[in-house]
């Protein structure tokens, strides 16, 4: 990222309660399931590509499920241990 480049990163990690969501962008190709099914957690952004609003407003099952969802595997979460749990 440059000076002054406000892009999301390419790959970008929160933590939600005991889980690391993971966003990959160079596979995200915008189909929006991860939004439609974690609403707070994911947007499309200007590019329709998927970036964070507040995973840790979302219940665990929802950032599984976005994740589960993703047909690309875009996002990936994992466990207190770094064990991935979804996809």
């Amino acid at each position: 990222m440059e000076a002054g480049d406000d892009s999301p990163p390419d790959v970008d990690e929160r933590l939600a309660g005991d889980l690391t969501v993971r966003i990959d962008r160079t596979l995200c190709v915008g189909f929006g399931e991860c939004v439609d099914a974690a609403p707070a957690a994911f947007r499309l952004d200007r590019e329709d590509l998927v970036v964070f609003v507040d995973p840790a407003r979302s219940p665990r099952e929802q950032l599984i499920e976005a994740c589960e969802v993703c047909p690309v595997d875009a996002i990936t979460v994992l466990d207190a241990g770094g064990a991935q749990i979804a996809p």
